[in-house]
């Protein structure tokens, strides 16, 4: 008895493995047309947030890069774009655990969604065929911390005058300083939420794949100090 109990265990856990070894090695087929297309906007939020869960637990996917490179050279359909900001720590195919031409990543200081970007995910949706744009802040943002301070240097200064207004719905005392780390963090995440306002609001083009159901938009906030992101509507 007891050796068919331990036989039947481990067929069960032979079963398991098995299917945990095919559902990765689906992670790994790169996106086609028909893939894409057959990808619904909730089931595309849900891929991301099951890569984060992933990256968190220090379970990440081992693909064959070199494979997926050779498999995109003549077409890309990525299923998701991520307009994030360029902080060296947060870079969205990691923390998401996705591969090569899964996703378009578009990248500014502050995670802002100035005419350019708003133009560029208009492709990455509109003609591309991306079916869930993430607005991806994070704490610690150093563009967070210089708009509250009123910072200026170059053309950064431009960039960081378009978190001001974010700053300007905030209750707070006193002067606005970055050393206040709770302000800091408010900002960060009111910041992204008018971003992801901002793509339809500002395109009527993506604002109309959103009211046919066709694209998701939503905010998140990654933290740096454990690699979660945290998700919003």
């Amino acid at each position: 008895m007891l050796n068919r109990r331990q036989t039947l265990q481990g067929l069960v856990a032979a079963t398991g493995l098995a299917a945990t070894a095919a559902s990765a090695k689906d992670r790994c087929v790169v996106f086609t047309p028909d893939r894409q297309q057959a990808k619904t906007p909730k089931e595309a939020l849900e891929r991301l947030q099951e890569g984060n869960a992933r990256f968190v637990a220090g379970e990440a996917l081992h693909c064959d890069l070199l494979e997926q490179v050779r498999s995109t050279a003549q077409q890309q359909a990525p299923f998701a774009a991520v307009l994030g900001c360029i902080d060296s720590r947060v870079p969205p195919e990691l923390i998401f655990d996705q591969n090569i031409g899964d996703m378009f990543v578009a990248r500014i200081a502050g995670n802002i969604a100035s005419t350019d970007i708003i133009g560029s995910l208009e492709f990455a949706t509109a003609l591309a065929g991306a079916k869930l744009i993430v607005v991806l802040g994070h704490s610690e943002c150093g563009a967070v911390k210089g708009a509250i301070d009123d910072a200026r240097l170059g053309s950064l200064t431009d960039v960081l005058k378009q978190i001001r207004p974010s700053l300007a719905k905030l209750d707070y005392k006193g002067v606005p300083s970055s050393k206040d780390k709770a302000l800091v963090q408010r900002l960060a995440e009111q910041n992204a939420k008018d971003a992801a306002a901002h793509l339809t609001s500002r395109s009527e083009t993506m604002a109309k794949l959103v009211a046919d159901g066709k694209l998701k938009i939503v905010y998140a906030m990654h933290d740096v100090a454990n690699g979660k992101v945290s998700w919003h509507a």
